[in-house]
């Protein structure tokens, strides 16, 4: 199987700024979020450094640390929430059966969320895709339900991941 990207590039509205790094893209930590020169900027998704994926599924997992972060920076506290670098790409392989690869960006770790291997085509992952997945970021992530399957994972693998 291919599987083929667009490339992404960092747009000149803050590709051209001091926000930028050398890349182009906003300068962050790729653990907290946070921009490396002015405490008071957080980026995420697409525009950020993070060397992840620019993936829907990204957005989701870091608004989680970004919500965290910006209440305590603040709060005047230390920085306590750490993106993983958690990304997905979910891999329709016909007959509505899906693939759903979840992994850290950074190290390439897997970080299934559910306690079944999720490398084998399912329809029950091609279900989740095409009906769970599009409410879950259209209106939760949006409203700030949604921050992203990390407690999720963490209860389907009984705290064991």
């Amino acid at each position: 199987m291919l599987h083929v990207g667009p490339p992404c590039a960092p747009i000149p509205a803050y590709a051209e700024s001091a926000l930028a790094d050398a890349a182009g893209w906003v300068d962050v930590n790729k653990r907290t979020l946070q921009h490396r020169s002015y405490p008071n900027v957080f980026a995420i998704g697409d525009c950020n450094s993070c060397p992840t994926s620019k993936t829907a599924a990204k957005v989701a997992a870091e608004s989680g640390v970004l919500y965290q972060n910006m209440k305590l920076e603040m709060a005047g506290k230390p920085l306590t929430g750490h993106y993983d670098g958690y990304t997905s790409c979910p891999l329709p392989v016909g007959d509505e059966k899906l693939i759903l690869a979840e992994f850290s960006g950074y190290d390439g770790a897997i970080l299934e969320t559910f306690p079944f291997n999720q490398a084998k085509p399912r329809w029950i992952t091609y279900f989740m895709k095409k009906e769970i997945m599009p409410p879950l970021y259209w209106w939760a992530l949006i409203k700030g339900i949604w921050r992203g399957p990390a407690a999720f994972r963490k209860l389907t693998h009984l705290g064991m991941k």
